[in-house]
């Protein structure tokens, strides 16, 4: 992947989003997915959910990069556990 200079973790991540999105779609062929209401303000399926948490990941990401420039990886945590909540209880 030279022609794009990728980095380690740049790759690490997209490698990471390609193989939910394969998981995704995977579980959706097994147990197709239904609306669900849960404490987001809107009946979402798990797709819904996963672009949620992606997208409150990078905001969580973005903020403490602002606030805390060091320690990426206790705002990762912080992403994970956002992540975890929207798919189970979103």
């Amino acid at each position: 992947m030279s022609w794009m200079a990728w980095t380690t973790p740049t790759m690490i991540f997209f490698v990471g989003i390609g193989g939910s999105l394969l998981l995704l779609t995977l579980a959706e062929l097994k147990w197709p997915t239904v609306l669900a209401k849960g404490f987001l303000p809107l009946a979402t399926t798990r797709g819904d959910r996963f672009f949620i948490s992606l997208l409150g990941s990078a905001f969580i990401h973005l903020f403490w990069l602002a606030l805390i420039p060091g320690y990426v990886l206790l705002g990762s945590s912080i992403a994970l556990v956002w992540a975890g909540f929207v798919m189970t209880k979103g």
